[in-house]
């Protein structure tokens, strides 16, 4: 016979549990004459079968029940569900501690974060020790924290070669400009990148242009070629974040930014660089957009991953009246735009490839050129010329 004390210590349970399992009527113990508690054997064996039960995942009730009468087979079949669903959970958080600790990828937790919570996933990421330009890229490209180094090499190694990262062509940015209903005196270009957009309206205008990336490599290349050109008079650089423009309010009359305001995300973009304009002030951007309302399947789920924030043309003309601004032009990129992009890229693809052979950079350079010639009507890239109202 064991006292409680006794018992606790036999079991590994402390004597108040063994108290609260006396009130559920899990044990029974005899009282002595004296006052003092007494346990069998078989007490032991009772309460051992019951942390078996238990671990199992019943609760202490349904432990009495399976014990004092036959087992019910739908209660141990909705503890079943219930526990694969905790390990489907207890799966998924394990996978995401290897990745953070290196030891696999983690490129699907990114989009999902960054679906729900964008603005919080940059300031996380760049906490985590990337600066605010590798954060921006490993959020749009790599999206794999531990591969981001090798993969932005790779995809640079790629692009540096190459004077446009996204289609564009001179003619659609003088076609833009014309769109413009009064003549540009300040111009804060966005996301210059090397110039391209740059030069064609500094030459074709006589606006002073601002010109702002944070790259700046990039921004020493546009000022070397601004000098080569002659237009280093009406261009001067800054090196800073497009989500923190260190410009005061009302500063410009244009504000123009081609293929880029998709990385601080439109919506964002239109309302953040709307207070930079001064009344009647005009915003020039392009985007990528569907041509479609019901796309192709491959296509969807491509650019559900690669751009979740893409919309239609009407989408993008509702979300810029609601954000304050009525649209005075909007035009689709032509053909010529997209082979300005498309066929430099292919050709830099083609003469690299044999010496990057398992890049995960070039397998997805390469997914996108071949999603965007097999849908070309599904999607595309649109010039939208809006002015604050």
């Amino acid at each position: 016979m064991y006292r409680i004390s006794e018992l606790a210590e036999q079991v590994g349970l402390s004597r108040t549990t063994l108290l609260y399992y006396e009130k559920l009527g899990l044990i029974e113990g005899k009282r002595l004459s004296n006052g003092y508690r007494i346990y069998s054997e078989y007490d032991i064996q009772r309460l051992r079968l019951i942390q078996q039960l238990h671990a199992g995942g019943l609760t202490l009730n349904e432990c009495k029940a399976c014990l004092n009468a036959r087992i019910d087979r739908e209660v141990l079949l909705n503890r079943l569900s219930q526990l694969d669903d905790e390990i489907a959970e207890k799966q998924k958080a394990r996978c995401l501690l290897s990745a953070l600790l290196g030891e696999k990828g983690h490129k699907e937790w990114h989009e999902t974060i960054d679906r729900v919570a964008p603005d919080a996933h940059l300031d996380w990421l760049i906490k985590q020790g990337f600066n605010e330009k590798e954060a921006l890229r490993l959020k749009w490209l790599s999206k794999n924290m531990n591969e981001h180094e090798r993969y932005m090499a790779d995809f640079l190694r790629v692009y540096e070669a190459l004077d446009r990262w996204g289609p564009g062509s001179d003619a659609e940015t003088l076609k833009a400009l014309s769109k413009i209903p009064f003549t540009p005196k300040k111009i804060l270009e966005v996301g210059c990148g090397n110039g391209v957009a740059t030069f064609v309206l500094a030459e074709q205008s006589e606006a002073q242009i601002t010109a702002v990336d944070n790259d700046a490599p990039a921004l020493a290349r546009l000022v070397e070629r601004a000098k080569e050109v002659g237009v280093d008079h009406k261009v001067m650089t800054s090196c800073a974040s497009m989500m923190d423009l260190p410009f005061k309010a009302a500063s410009f009359d244009v504000i123009w930014s081609e293929g880029s305001a998709y990385i601080m995300g439109v919506t964002k973009a239109l309302n953040e660089w709307k207070t930079l304009l001064e009344d009647g002030g005009v915003l020039v951007f392009s985007d990528l957009v569907w041509l479609t309302n019901s796309p192709s399947e491959e296509v969807a789920a491509y650019w559900e991953k690669a751009y979740p924030e893409m919309a239609t043309v009407d989408e993008r003309v509702k979300q810029s009246e609601t954000e304050g601004y009525e649209v005075v032009g909007s035009f689709t990129l032509n053909e010529e735009a997209w082979t300005a992009y498309f066929e430099p890229l292919q050709a830099r693809v083609n003469s690299i490839k044999d010496k990057m052979i398992g890049s995960p950079a070039l397998k997805d350079i390469e997914e996108e050129l071949a999603i965007c010639h097999q849908y070309p009507d599904e999607f595309g890239y649109q010039m939208f010329v809006l002015r604050r109202v």
